[in-house]
């Protein structure tokens, strides 16, 4: 694949340009500079090269290797399924890739045994055919990439925000709009780094377009439509506004009545809407997931309730 290095990105780092153009992880870009599969016109430089204006980046993809996470013979719910990629229904409490402290028992773990080892190599040997993620506790349809092309094409429909995808939540409060968006830039929190935060200088820009579906009288059943996808971006735009997301343990608030009242194990976030162009058909395509019975339940209480 190859890149133009337009004036936005004059000055970036090579391995940060490549974790952003290709969606690799910077460990990955790094690695194949340093074993010679990119080139800077023409020339092999270092992964502190700085980038110019007008500078062609070539990247060589490397050749599908052995992976190294273990398949296991896990239940996942596909929604789709052909030879270029995989569309699945992620239960709450699945981790999509295996991290320190989950080995195992992960999404990709079930894919593997289920496509016999077949998903794209890009970014690397434990998290293959992952082109974008959803968090453990939360719910709802993401797609897997089979083949190297594949993952460009939708790393590149992701990065162009030309994806599609609409989640909905249950947040606390009561909203005096019927539709708002959030327009916030997000970044590492300043004390916890296994935290995000919104920020107003540095960071990447947000945006978060929300419609209130249901007002409740202590709570709010909220779609949201994502125009960039940032690490946690919905539940931390939420927190941002005094409206965090019910049963969130990490944004959310202490003594949540409804966790408390639901036995609520993580946040009601729900991935119920993904749209892209399919890679290899190149036609619009669009999936759809129902809200899981864990979440329906606590919406038909409230209904009820009011």
């Amino acid at each position: 694949m190859q890149f133009l290095c337009d004036e936005t990105f004059a000055g970036t780092r090579l391995d940060v340009f490549l974790s952003e153009q290709a969606d690799l992880t910077r460990s990955a870009a790094q690695k194949l500079i340093e074993s010679g599969d990119v080139t800077v016109c023409g020339k092999q430089v270092n992964k502190n090269y700085k980038l110019r204006a007008r500078d062609e980046v070539l990247v060589i993809l490397p050749e599908a290797k052995e992976l190294e996470a273990v398949p296991e013979d896990i239940p996942v719910e596909i929604v789709y399924e052909d030879d270029a990629v995989i569309v699945v229904n992620k239960a709450q409490g699945m981790v999509v890739h295996p991290a320190a402290g989950h080995d195992g028992g992960t999404l990709v773990n079930a894919l593997l045994y289920h496509a016999k080892g077949r998903l794209s190599a890009i970014n690397g040997v434990i998290r293959p055919g992952i082109v974008h993620r959803i968090d453990k506790d939360t719910s709802g349809i993401l797609v897997v990439a089979k083949t190297n092309e594949a993952h460009l094409s939708l790393a590149e429909q992701i990065k162009e925000h030309s994806v599609s995808r609409e989640y909905f939540c249950i947040a606390h409060g009561t909203f005096k709009e019927e539709s708002f968006t959030v327009d916030k830039a997000i970044d590492r929190h300043p004390k916890d780094r296994k935290k995000m935060a919104t920020v107003t200088s540095g960071g990447r820009r947000a945006v978060t377009h929300v419609t209130v579906v249901r007002q409740f009288s202590r709570c709010a059943l909220l779609r949201c439509r994502l125009e960039t996808g940032r690490t946690h971006q919905i539940r931390v735009h939420l927190q941002s506004l005094g409206h965090p997301v019910a049963g969130d343990p990490v944004y959310g608030v202490k003594n949540d009545f409804l966790t408390k009242k639901y036995a609520l194990t993580g946040q009601l976030l729900h991935a119920a809407l993904l749209g892209f162009i399919h890679p290899e058909k190149g036609d619009y395509v669009e999936f759809c997931a129902p809200l899981p019975e864990h979440f329906q339940k606590v919406l038909d209480d409230l209904e009820l309730r009011g």
